[in-house]
């Protein structure tokens, strides 16, 4: 079965609501429960993205539900919960945050981050656009597109994630694991606080001190777990 036959097959079940991008030969769509009214994000992908096959196993608040996955002769589909909210990034839009949101915003993403690398998955793309906040202030990491396995490789063979948020290692020099995704939520942080790139302005204080870690050069230099730059924060 093709991709395309297997959402067809749901259209049976299913309304389409919204198509939410279609670029690259692959497709996000807002699908709707035609009798239960729920909506969720239906993925399309022309090859598999192993994270999402391994969400399907854990619950976690602050990473979306993974209600199925199907391997296909042309890719992947996967059927995810709709965060029905916001992004960081229009949050922003009318300022940046004080550090008590911050705080709770980072500490949410920093669990979603514990859980994927306790799976061996790197995220490789945290920024705002990619964090949810839904209307009971639930924060979601979202978008696994560009997600990797931790590997043996001595570097990552496809560059992948968002300028201004990728580490050094993102570009080819090295390989990537838990301290490339410590590395932009420093920049999350900083980004989050004034509303730049820590090259272009660095957060003062305690939160000035957490980015200077986060986005350190070299790996070894960063917060090395998850676990440790939420106990920072």
């Amino acid at each position: 079965m093709t991709r395309e036959e297997y959402i067809t097959a749901l259209f049976s079940t299913y309304d389409l609501v919204s198509v939410l991008s279609d670029k690259n030969d692959c497709k996000v769509l807002r699908l709707r429960h035609k009798q239960l009214g729920r909506d969720l994000v239906l993925h399309s992908f022309p090859a598999p993205v192993a994270a999402y096959e391994q969400l399907t196993k854990i619950e976690c608040e602050n990473l979306p539900t993974i209600y199925d996955t199907a391997l296909l002769d042309d890719g992947q589909v996967v059927l995810e919960e709709f965060i029905d909210g916001i992004t960081v990034s229009q949050v922003m839009e009318s300022g940046t945050y004080h550090y008590s949101g911050i705080r709770t915003v980072v500490r949410a993403v920093c669990n979603a981050l514990y859980v994927l690398h306790s799976l061996g998955i790197v995220h490789r793309d945290v920024k705002p656009e990619n964090i949810m906040i839904d209307k009971n202030a639930r924060v979601v990491l979202i978008d696994f597109n560009v997600s990797r396995k931790v590997s043996d490789a001595s570097r990552d063979t496809v560059i992948m994630g968002t300028v201004g948020y990728a580490s050094p290692e993102q570009l080819g020099i090295s390989q990537t694991d838990a301290r490339t995704d410590i590395y932009a939520v420093g920049v999350l942080l900083n980004v989050m606080l004034t509303g730049k790139h820590p090259s272009e302005q660095m957060a003062r204080g305690r939160a000035g001190r957490i980015v200077r870690k986060c986005t350190a050069v070299s790996p070894k230099d960063r917060y090395q777990t998850a676990k440790k730059l939420f106990a920072a924060l």
